[in-house]
């Protein structure tokens, strides 16, 4: 990997780098640092449920609402309060050229689109109202319903707008596959899977609700459905000539809809056996399965479609975390795609640490409870694959069946926090004391507790280890989840099929190894880090898959490179920190939008953002920068844009679900982030600190900081 040995020498010259600060400039910004922290840490510790987690919204766009709307038609409930509330926020999210987008600032989105036009028609608006003629407009500017992907035609075809044939095969067989077969469940995403096995029974029962006529949306088709495109995958690669994947498996889906027709499906009662099977076996210890929205709902259809009466156990069930989804304020309601209070609870308890909330505090005692009460005991799908001892932590409250990598690594670095013997910075607002107990039987507890937290630590990070993939990186939820091919099936295109090595994610989980004493020279960080050599881009950044996206997926891979003692001087390092550099913008902060997926070539561009300024900061105090004019321009920016209460607003959305099809906005993200940002900075730009660390590095024995 080639590097500009002129590239540090350009950033000190443009004044990004600088040198560190002076004892007088750090004493007055700390000071003002010190303030917004504890404004900060008090609005945390007010926040706190009483059982001792945090949780707060996950929002995403009005594809939920309108789902939601489509769901309860097929239920013969599109007419209560609760749709008419949902339509009524659809309505005041439409954009004036009378589409809706996927996140603010985003362009129209065909899917989104019609599925809200067809819900607010579905409750009661008028086609010849000025919202809906503006909607119809947009919509039929952008390709119509001809252009919606997949699951929106599966909607369509559940209420009736569309035959079924239109819609992608999705064959109950495929349950029966073999797990040596090229091609079987455990082969896809957990996500993904989570939504195929549902939907595999709706595809072969083709349950239809009908409709009056003037609820229907044909006049949104610009063709008749036989017509219609084909779908596929947005921005795969790959042809789509006579020997690709994706000729081989539109060919499949053909065959299979002619044996479909003639009725020679001979496996299809054991199959929908096997998966009826599936679905149920996987609502036990989850609030739905998988925990998420979409298959929750097709689980409802699906049961539907299996016969199971609206007041059985298992459709109550169903419904039930359906409704919990569901967020009511005055007259209007949205919905969760799910909840995140794991994540959540786990960034807030490190956030706290970092700004000086000691372990013995009640608020960090009553969180580590929480959490190690949720620890996953229970092997999920992904022992199909991985044949280790169960344990980490799911994103949910309950999603027992599908653990994932990230949560967990951010658990373990809070339990960590709580558990460190001393502060791993400098400042004297960060020293972790020893705690002190107003009782024997509260030592005793504390004792226990310590002993549950090193047991539930020790398996969590086997868990992980074993889930590392053959490239040296990690996924989410599933090991050697790579295999692009199945990228080009027709029902595809949400962009999720497969769950590969991300670099955002590696780095994380680097980071929670270097905090837990393991460095370069171990075999498992040492093909992590030649993984992270090897997808760094050219312009010295990372992709992001989890976060918008190049900010989030480079400042994770810088904090988890210098974690396991990479120096700030390795090119890898270098060329992070100088991209960082060159994307801040003159407010001094940073931001990205979603944008950037599509278009690589607009990558940390965007409207600044609170989350995205914490995360570059974050990056340039990891690969060494904490006292750079860059970084204290960032400060400054965090520092005067921090409300009373010691918040922070930001609308945009930061959070990724599906890159290109599905945003989040996490309602914590622009609190804990900045946090962590300034609590942090504090202690790294520390005159006294760096002082300390040349001394050590004098007599050979500073080590980056970190304790083994």
């Amino acid at each position: 990997m080639s590097i500009n040995p002129h590239a540090r020498v350009a950033s000190s010259q443009n004044g990004h780098a600088g040198g560190h600060l002076s004892n007088g400039s750090y004493e007055q910004l700390s000071a003002r640092t010190k303030r917004a922290v504890e404004r900060t840490c008090a609005w945390f510790l007010d926040q706190q449920q009483p059982d001792g987690h945090w949780v707060a919204e996950l929002e995403g766009d009005t594809i939920l609402e309108s789902e939601y709307i489509l769901l309860l038609a097929f239920l013969g409930r599109h007419d209560e309060p609760v749709s008419h509330k949902a339509a009524r926020y659809i309505l005041d999210s439409q954009l004036e050229d009378g589409g809706w987008n996927c996140y603010p600032g985003g362009p129209i989105d065909i899917s989104v689109s019609v599925k809200a036009y067809f819900a607010l028609k579905l409750t009661g608006h008028d086609p010849s109202s000025e919202p809906l003629q503006r909607a119809r407009g947009a919509i039929l500017a952008h390709g119509g319903a001809d252009a919606v992907n997949s699951f929106t035609r599966f909607y369509l075809a559940l209420l009736g707008q569309i035959s079924y044939d239109q819609c992608p095969a999705v064959p109950p067989e495929a349950m029966l596959l073999p797990g040596w077969f090229p091609v079987n469940l455990y082969r896809i995403s957990a996500w993904s899977r989570t939504i195929v096995v549902p939907l595999s029974i709706i595809s072969a029962c083709r349950p239809v609700a009908k409709l009056e006529p003037r609820q229907g949306i044909s006049e949104l088709f610009i063709r008749a459905p036989e017509d219609w495109p084909p779908l596929r995958c947005p921005g795969q690669k790959g042809g789509t000539g006579l020997l690709s994947w994706d000729r081989f498996f539109r060919t499949v889906d053909r065959c299979v809809k002619w044996f479909e027709r003639r009725g020679w499906t001979p496996l299809r009662r054991k199959a929908l056996a096997r998966a009826e099977r599936w679905v149920i076996d996987r609502f036990a210890g989850s609030e739905g399965l998988g925990a998420i929205f979409p298959p929750i709902v097709w689980s409802i259809v699906a049961l539907r479609c299996l016969g199971y009466s609206d007041d059985s156990v298992e459709m109550q069930y169903c419904l039930a975390h359906l409704d919990g989804l569901v967020i009511e304020e005055n007259d209007s309601v949205r919905l969760q795609p799910c909840k995140s209070p794991v994540w959540d609870t786990a960034i807030t308890l490190r956030a706290l640490a970092s700004g000086g909330i000691k372990p013995d505090h009640a608020a960090s005692r009553r969180a580590i409870d929480w959490l190690l009460e949720r620890e996953v005991a229970r092997r999920g799908d992904w022992s199909a694959t991985v044949p280790a001892e169960p344990g980490g932590w799911c994103f949910e409250y309950a999603n027992e069946y599908y653990p994932d990598v990230d949560d967990t690594s951010m658990v373990l670095m809070a339990l960590a926090d709580q558990s460190a013997p001393k502060s791993q910075h400098g400042s004297d607002w960060h020293v972790v004391e020893q705690a002190t107990f107003s009782s024997l039987e509260d030592a005793r507890r504390h004792i226990a507790t310590t002993d549950r937290l090193a047991s539930a630590s020790k398996r969590a990070l086997d868990w992980v280890i074993a889930m590392q993939n053959r490239d040296g990186g990690w996924g989410a939820f599933d090991r050697n989840n790579d295999h692009e091919f199945l990228c080009h099936v027709p029902f595809a295109d949400h962009n999720a099929m497969i769950d590969p090595s991300t670099p955002d994610l590696t780095g994380r989980v680097l980071e929670m190894l270097g905090k837990l004493g393991r460095r370069q020279g171990d075999p498992v960080v040492t093909r992590a880090l030649a993984y992270m050599r090897q997808t760094q881009e050219a312009d010295g950044s990372w992709f992001g898959r989890w976060g918008v996206n190049y900010i989030y997926g480079t400042w994770q891979a810088l904090v988890g490179l210098q974690a396991i003692g990479l120096p700030s001087d390795d090119p890898a390092m270098v060329r992070g920190a100088n991209w960082l550099f060159s994307h801040q913008q003159p407010s001094g902060g940073w931001g990205e939008s979603p944008d950037s997926y599509a278009q690589p070539e607009l990558r940390g561009q965007g409207s600044t953002t609170a989350s995205q300024t914490a995360w570059a900061i974050l990056g340039l105090v990891a690969a060494g920068h904490a006292g750079s004019k860059a970084v204290t321009r960032g400060i400054e920016y965090l520092l005067k844009r921090q409300r009373a209460d010691g918040t922070w607003h930001e609308p945009e959305f930061t959070g990724t679900g599906f890159p290109r099809v599905f945003y989040l906005r996490y309602h914590y993200y622009p609190m804990y982030f900045p946090l962590l940002a300034l609590s942090q900075w504090a202690a790294a730009a520390d005159p006294r600190r760096t002082e300390e660390a040349a001394r050590q590095a004098a007599f050979g024995r500073w080590d980056m900081g970190f304790d083994s």
